[in-house]
């Protein structure tokens, strides 16, 4: 009897742990905004569930199904982003672009 309320007290505790985490790791995800290209490079514009955005950026004429060339973090709106694309990688000359 003993044994039974040791196992008690020890598994349903883990097993309770284990499944906050799980179910935490599955509920987030990621979400493809937009794509598009300019200059020598291609993006994916992606937000996250808590409201940031990244973009995904590779270069023209690799394939899709790479790796990206290099991936941003850290934007607070989609905005935000694309203007960080169109100055740094589209080479446009916006007046956001000397800020």
């Amino acid at each position: 009897m003993k044994l039974i309320q040791i196992l008690k007290l020890a598994v349903i505790p883990v097993l309770t742990v284990f499944s906050f985490v799980s179910t935490s790791n599955t509920a987030l995800a990621d979400y493809l905004n937009s794509q598009g290209s300019g200059g020598n490079y291609r993006y994916e514009l992606w937000s996250t569930d808590d409201n940031h955005y990244y973009l995904k950026i590779w270069r023209y004429e690799a394939n899709p199904e790479s790796d990206p060339y290099t991936t941003t973090q850290g934007f607070a709106s989609t905005r935000e982003a694309l203007i960080y694309f169109d100055c740094n990688y589209d080479e446009k000359n916006l007046p956001e672009c000397s800020q």
